[in-house]
C-alpha cells in the first residue's frame, strides 16, 4: 500500500478514474450489442435508430478517452455495413 500522502492521493485518483472508464466502456458494448441484436433479429427501422445511439456512444467514448478515435472509425464502418447489407436484402 502507498505511504505518501501524494501516493495515497493518486491510488484514490486512479480508482475513481478506473469506475468511470469501465462505466462509459460497459455502456458502448451494451449499445453495440442492442445493435448487434437488432441486425439479427431482422427489425430495419430499430436498427436504424439503434444505429445513431451506438454511433453516438462510440463518439462520446472516444471523447471522454476511453476509447481510440480509430477504433471508434472501424467500429462505425463495419457496423454501418451490415446496415447496410440488411437494408440492400
Amino acid at each position: 500500500m502507498a505511504n505518501h500522502f501524494s501516493a495515497l492521493k493518486r491510488a484514490r485518483q486512479t480508482e475513481t478514474r478506473t469506475a468511470v472508464n469501465r462505466a462509459n466502456k460497459s455502456r458502448l458494448r451494451t449499445a453495440i450489442r442492442h445493435f448487434r441484436e437488432a441486425l439479427a433479429g431482422g427489425n430495419q427501422e430499430q436498427a436504424a435508430k439503434l444505429f445513431r445511439t451506438t454511433v453516438s456512444a462510440l463518439d462520446k467514448s472516444v471523447q471522454k478517452g476511453v476509447i481510440h478515435k480509430n477504433t471508434a472509425s472501424r467500429y462505425k464502418s463495419r457496423l454501418s455495413s451490415r446496415l447496410a447489407a440488411m437494408a440492400a436484402k
